[in-house]
């Protein structure tokens, strides 16, 4: 069992707030996504939480892969966004599939700031 798992944490994000607010804008967004890198989805869940003190409540949008998944945690009172994207490499090397979504995602959300981290899972 062989993977990759990108993780991106965005600041700034300039995306309309419709993305950062509505589960199902979100949804479709990932889903789109998913399917231009080349992965295949499989089954889509999200969570959209209620307005709270400091502003409109975020999302948490998790589409489930053939290949493994793909999460975005927004905070629209933060305009920030988290990423995580992971592809089991069993069968074939989906690693460019990978990066290709989280390039898109990155896009999607305008950030001012990307951080990005990549990890090397699984036994050789």
């Amino acid at each position: 069992m062989q993977g990759l798992h990108l993780t991106a944490d965005l600041s700034g994000c300039r995306a309309g707030s419709q993305l950062m607010t509505d589960a199902s804008s979100l949804v479709a967004a990932l889903v789109a996504a998913v399917e231009a890198a080349g992965l295949r989805s499989l089954s889509q869940l999200a969570y959209q939480f209620p307005p709270s003190a400091q502003g409109p409540g975020g999302v948490t949008a998790t589409v489930l892969l053939a290949e493994s998944h793909a999460c975005v945690h927004t905070w629209p009172e933060q305009a920030g966004v988290t990423l995580d994207v992971y592809v089991c490499n069993f069968g074939g090397d989906h690693s460019g599939a990978a990066h290709s979504l989280m390039n898109a995602l990155i896009a999607l959300f305008e950030p001012q700031t990307a951080q990005r981290h990549s990890l090397q899972r699984g036994l050789p």
